[in-house]
């Protein structure tokens, strides 16, 4: 039974630390590959059928996306918001920074890095505690 037991363990410890170097490296090609978003403060356009969020940017060009469903009904009935806009590009912005994938897949790679850890650290406490 304790080979059993010690084959789990090391066998969680390499999926642990493998899962979350190939996470790690998923997150960082994420990352980079979301660009830069830069805040603005945006007052909502409802005058005509769908609503439109205009902005200043940082080069003092004037910008404008449609809501999405999703963000109006975050957004509710405010005039104004907080939001971030895509450097170098026209009528891109959203509501937060990063987007929620790569907040999964970082919390994912988090997750396997935990898993091997601990993996790791069950396997030496059982290897000296059976001398």
């Amino acid at each position: 039974m304790d080979h059993a037991i010690d084959a789990l363990i090391e066998i969680f410890t390499w999926v642990g630390f493998g899962a979350f170097l190939v996470l790690a490296i998923a997150v960082v090609v994420a990352w980079a590959a979301d660009g830069t978003w830069l805040p603005a403060e945006a007052i909502i356009d409802r005058d005509g059928g769908d609503p439109i969020v205009r902005w200043f940017d940082a080069d003092g060009d004037a910008n404008s996306a449609p809501l999405s469903a999703s963000d109006a009904a975050v957004i509710g009935d405010a005039d104004a918001a907080s939001i971030w806009y895509r450097h170098g590009w026209q009528g891109r912005m959203r509501l937060q920074r990063r987007p929620a994938g790569l907040r999964a897949l970082t919390w994912s790679a988090a997750g396997m890095l935990a898993l091997g850890v601990v993996s790791l650290v069950a396997g030496w406490v059982l290897y000296f505690a059976r001398g």
